[in-house]
């Protein structure tokens, strides 16, 4: 079953938080999506100008539907410097009325597979019709102080100690207390171990989860 199937992703705005693994998932879901629909992608923080989808920037309505018309796929921002995309000048709205599906990465983890949010954070659209929370399953069995974004904050909602090792219990206590999310990918479940995490972490949850490995296109429901 492919991603898109999996996570029930209709028609309309789907937002991405949490950890590492938001912009494969983006750009996987958008694959897929594209071979029945339009697509757009974006941000609302910052990302890399994306490889191989047409990129539209300084944009109007007029330029991005005649791009969706030709390509089916492309993404549109403003530009940020260094290569990267900030959050587009068209309104979501606007956004939602040309395109099938619009998919915006809407947090940013530094690359790191769990993390907690301060304040500001996550940056979801207003409309958003889905909100998936990521985590990758590499953050089992080692320290908060080295695989979280924002560690000293992500312990504290734990209740635990910043050099504590990651179980599925703690990152269960973040995930309940933040209450982010309408269901939870685990990504780089690529093994037997991460696996059994995943469950655990699944058991302790009242939310969709659903796990599987980006890269190898393998993808279970948990719960």
């Amino acid at each position: 079953m492919k991603i898109s199937q999996l996570l029930d992703i209709k028609p309309g705005l789907t937002a991405l938080i949490g950890g590492g693994g938001k912009t494969t998932l983006m750009y996987t879901l958008a694959r897929e999506l594209s071979e029945t629909g339009a697509v757009i992608v974006c941000t609302t923080t910052k990302i890399y100008e994306p490889e191989n989808i047409p990129v539209i920037t300084d944009n109007s309505v007029k330029e991005i539907k005649a791009a969706l018309d030709r390509h089916r796929l492309v993404c549109t921002g403003t530009r940020a410097g260094e290569e990267k995309l900030s959050a587009p000048a068209v309104g979501f709205d606007e956004l939602k009325s040309i395109a099938d599906y619009v998919i915006a990465e809407a947090d940013g983890a530094h690359r790191l597979p769990i993390k907690a949010h301060a304040d500001h954070e996550p940056v979801i659209p207003d409309g958003t019709d889905k909100t998936i929370l990521v985590i990758g399953a590499d953050c089992f069995g080692r320290p908060i102080s080295d695989i979280a974004h924002r560690p000293e904050l992500f312990a504290d909602i734990a209740g635990v100690g910043v050099s504590s090792v990651v179980t599925p219990d703690i990152v269960s206590r973040v995930i309940k207390r933040e209450g982010l999310g309408d269901c939870l990918y685990i990504n780089k479940v690529g093994n037997e171990k991460n696996l059994q995490n995943a469950r655990q972490l699944a058991r302790l949850l009242d939310m969709p989860v659903y796990a599987g490995d980006l890269k190898k296109g393998e993808y279970l429901c948990l719960r």
